[in-house]
């Protein structure tokens, strides 16, 4: 069973179980994330559809900055590497059930 959704701009697939960087996104008080932009689900092996309702139950497991992006710049016969200054914040969670259409999966 996965599903994929949408969050932050990008498409994620995800299952039960899985722990996924997104996005920096806020959480409840006790943690928790629903994200119910859910594009598409798999209930079996082989079958992929649109859902009419659904949505993923997930917990954050942690937050943080990803590392510095390091670009190359070039110079005729002087090749170096420069840090760029941006560090791009995510969010760690844990995915712990898909709700679709009624019928619901854990891990």
């Amino acid at each position: 069973m996965y599903a994929v959704i949408r969050t932050g701009g990008k498409q994620y697939r995800v299952a039960p179980g899985d722990v996924v960087k997104i996005e920096k996104t806020a959480a409840d008080d006790n943690g928790s994330i629903e994200f119910s932009d859910v594009l598409v689900a798999s209930g079996e092996t082989g079958s992929v559809a649109k859902p009419s309702s659904a949505k993923v139950l997930a917990t954050v497991v942690g937050e943080g900055r990803g590392d510095k992006v390091l670009v190359f710049h070039y110079k005729r016969k002087k090749q170096y590497k420069k840090l760029q200054g941006h560090r791009q914040a995510f969010t760690q969670v844990r995915i712990h059930e898909i709700q679709v259409d009624g019928a619901t999966y854990r891990a």
